[in-house]
């Protein structure tokens, strides 16, 4: 077997449990059609820097029930009486928008069952600690919004505890600061505590460091150079050299550059296929500033916008004379209701 076939396997067996029961689980052919679609001199180097990658970034269905398996005998999160603390504690189910909380705090209450027989949605008693779960946090939007509107209607005083497998440094810091200042200001006393599996670095002072795609520079291509200008409000601003990693989740540095520029090239790209995408909608990501969010975090259950566009952007199924043909996912996304929809993003009509 080739290098080429080698990676195409790994690659398929490092995502085989993505949305499981859901879609056809991924093959080395799936991977190879994703692949394909970038210059074929890069294709080898590509993958081998994506094999490497997924293998630290993507959480199977084990990987996420082996944390919760971990946490809930975590005595500094549950104390030296683990079963009374979750007794008592109250799994909130209060995320406004998506299914990831309530998918969530279904494994969680498989694993808090497991351990101590105990019935998640019977949890709760006066006095215990609330918890919220969610899969991961990105900006800290959606878990800052949940819990500004749950802490001004909530208890005066209580513990709260945030659990998610992942988090990146920027949104956890803005998810803390609106917390603490809802709190202030609605006169609550609210102990907030995060508890994650892994953190990923992504401040812009620490951009040395950073641990999310974040480019040294800009491929001479017309296209990106173009988009890079007509974004005048958050001018970019390249990663820097020199920095070791927290996490070890690049095979080296000269992969992690191939990896942005084709992955930036790519997303590019895909926003040529809408008329007018919406600003959120960047090549590396979904997000409010820059090329990109540039997470590489991906869960069994989907892949967040937040990851580069071209991991997740497309749809087989689509029609030929739709846009949405013009690019196979590797991680086709789940869309829910709030989401920003395929349907109301202004495409170009093929002939």
């Amino acid at each position: 077997m080739n290098e080429r076939s080698t990676l195409l396997a790994s690659v398929a067996d490092t995502i085989e449990d993505y949305r499981a029961g859901e879609i056809v689980q991924p093959t080395p052919d799936h991977v190879d059609q994703w692949v394909c679609q970038f210059d074929k001199t890069v294709q080898v180097p590509l993958l081998r820097e994506m094999d490497y990658v997924l293998k630290r970034t993507y959480f199977s269905n084990s990987d996420v029930n082996r944390f919760f398996t971990k946490l809930v005998e975590n005595k500094q999160l549950a104390s030296d009486n683990p079963h009374d603390f979750w007794h008592d504690a109250t799994m909130l189910d209060i995320q406004s928008r998506g299914h990831s909380q309530t998918e969530i705090r279904e494994l969680f209450g498989e694993a808090l069952n497991g351990k101590y027989g105990l019935n998640i949605d019977k949890c709760g008693s006066i006095g215990g600690a609330f918890i919220y779960l969610d899969d991961a946090l990105f900006t800290g939007g959606r878990i800052g919004a949940d819990l500004s509107n749950w802490i001004e209607k909530g208890p005066k005083k209580a513990t709260l505890h945030i659990v998610v497998i992942a988090t990146h440094s920027f949104g956890e810091w803005k998810c803390k600061e609106r917390l603490r200042n809802v709190a202030s200001e609605a006169e609550k006393d609210i102990d907030l505590h995060i508890w994650v599996a892994i953190r990923f670095e992504n401040r812009k002072f620490y951009r040395r460091i950073s641990e999310v795609l974040w480019p040294i520079e800009l491929p001479d291509e017309n296209e990106v150079q173009n988009y890079v200008q007509s974004e005048t409000k958050f001018p970019f601003e390249p990663r820097q050299l020199g920095g070791r990693l927290r996490n070890d989740i690049f095979f080296s540095e000269n992969g992690r550059q191939r990896l942005e520029r084709e992955l930036l090239l790519a997303g590019v790209r895909i926003r040529s296929f809408c008329a007018d995408p919406s600003p959120a909608m960047r090549p590396l990501g979904f997000g409010p500033f820059g090329l990109g969010f540039g997470s590489m975090i991906v869960t069994f259950r989907n892949c967040p916008n937040n990851c580069p566009l071209a991991l997740w952007w497309g749809d087989p199924k689509a029609p030929s004379h739709h846009p949405l043909s013009l690019w196979y996912p590797l991680l086709p996304r789940k869309t829910y209701s709030h989401d920003p929809s395929f349907d109301d993003i202004n495409f170009w009509q093929s002939p």
